[in-house]
């Protein structure tokens, strides 16, 4: 995935209201629209570097968006992609490109499906040869460097009932006869694998446990982030 136009860099003064920021840019302090209702922790350092997009929705009553995060991991700044509005569209364009093998194959792809109790799916996936495969994509951000989690992306990094609910309504896809997946896209390129973050929210760490009884699949791909683009790397393990 690459950007409609350069980012521009600047430095994080601070995020608040989940949804915004005040960004300098060379001197001059702009707003911009965080997407990422997550915690972002470790991620919102002041005077962190970031870089921002430029809002190209006329009606948007922001003309900034966040893109891109840094944290200093080992005594060098990461990038990380904060907006988690573009998980799906990352998730799209490897599926069709064939990037993520255990989802290939496939002879359809559609978006924001109806299904469940008034949600949608991320991706459906259909095949007249085979079971429709129901792909719901967690963005992931968040990386802490001490103690257990050393080395790993973490989901979630804030208590997501949300989260919970959808990992419901892919087992009973799964009940169903269905194939049910559970995507974990880690948009930074410095973690060894992903564990779930059962201390945050010990809810969707349950949650995630009754859903692979029930047959729904994991998968989990880190991502290189530079201000050009994003581009999914590698298949990361999970650690049960």
């Amino acid at each position: 995935m690459r950007y409609a136009e350069p980012l521009v860099e600047g430095r994080l003064i601070r995020r608040y209201k989940r949804f915004l920021a005040d960004v300098d840019l060379a001197g001059e302090v702009v707003t911009a629209h965080c997407g990422n209702p997550g915690s972002m922790m470790g991620l919102a350092a002041a005077g962190s570097p970031v870089w921002l997009s430029r809002n190209g929705n006329p009606k948007a009553k922001l003309d900034w968006r966040w893109e891109i995060a840094t944290q200093a991991v080992d005594g060098a700044a990461q990038t990380v992609g904060i907006n988690t509005g573009l998980a799906n569209r990352l998730a799209e364009e490897a599926v069709a490109a064939g990037r993520i093998a255990p989802l290939a194959g496939y002879e359809t792809l559609r978006r924001e499906v109806k299904y469940g109790q008034s949600s949608r799916i991320d991706l459906l996936l259909e095949d007249p040869e085979r079971p429709p495969c129901y792909v719901e994509v967690k963005s992931v951000t968040l990386r802490r460097p001490e103690g257990r989690a050393a080395g790993a992306a973490e989901f979630p990094d804030a208590v997501t009932a949300r989260g919970a609910k959808h990992l419901a309504e892919l087992s009973d896809m799964a009940d169903a006869g269905a194939r049910a997946v559970m995507l974990y896209l880690v948009q930074r390129a410095d973690c060894t694998h992903l564990r779930i973050a059962d201390d945050i929210d010990p809810a969707y760490a349950a949650a995630l446990k009754r859903a692979r009884e029930a047959g729904v699949e994991t998968l989990c791909y880190d991502c290189v982030v530079t201000p050009d683009g994003i581009e999914l790397r590698d298949a990361l393990p999970m650690a049960v």
